[in-house]
């Protein structure tokens, strides 16, 4: 991967490229949220992205949130195509017990939430975005060799050229440093369904 062929959507408060190293440094009140059940939008956080039209391909990442202190730091994987179409997935901070490990999908303006809580003590993690055309999968790996699937997801305007990259934000009065290092494309590591096959009118 180039680091050349990436562009920022909102840059960060400060940042910093270095060999096979990215460091975001957040801005308080920054999110990416769509409506469902908190009833408010925010668009703000900044996305560090690649386009691409290849169908089929996994991008991997490692991400270090070691300075993530204030509820809702968070920093990850992000497909942004504009303020209502996007996912992510991260670890997000609650307090010194436990964290939210998650992703969010947003179609035509409408974000969901999936997650599970994991230790407060775990303070990186790997994951894997795959595509095959506009379905999607996100993986999560504690030491980038064994990925656990944490959503298959479909997005509505995925189809032809989209974008995706990295992104880090503070919801709340806070700001951290986040480090991202191994971004990598691959072939795609999300295999076609070997089971029932697919009905004939789709």
């Amino acid at each position: 991967m180039n680091i050349k062929d990436f562009k920022w959507t909102r840059e960060p408060l400060e940042y910093s490229f270095s060999e096979n190293r990215i460091e975001i440094t957040t801005k308080p009140k920054t999110d990416l949220w769509q409506r469902t059940y908190y009833h408010f939008r925010n668009d703000n956080a900044p996305v560090f992205q690649m386009e691409t039209e290849e169908k089929y391909f996994s991008f991997v990442v490692k991400t270090d949130f070691t300075e993530s202190h204030h509820r809702f730091d968070q920093c990850g994987i992000v497909l942004y195509l504009d303020s209502e179409n996007w996912l992510k997935a991260s670890v997000e901070y609650e307090n010194d017990e436990f964290q939210h490990l998650g992703s969010v999908v947003t179609n035509d303006g409408y974000s969901d939430w999936a997650t599970t809580e994991i230790d407060a003590s775990i303070k990186s993690m790997w994951y894997r975005l795959s595509r095959r055309e506009d379905d999607y999968c996100i993986e999560c790996s504690i030491d980038g060799i064994r990925f656990k699937q944490m959503r298959v997801c479909h997005l509505n305007h995925g189809k032809d050229k989209i974008k995706f990259g990295i992104y880090a934000c503070s919801p709340e009065e806070s700001s951290f440093k986040a480090i991202f290092t191994d971004m990598k494309l691959t072939e795609c590591m999300w295999k076609a369904h070997n089971g029932q096959k697919p009905d004939e009118d789709d």
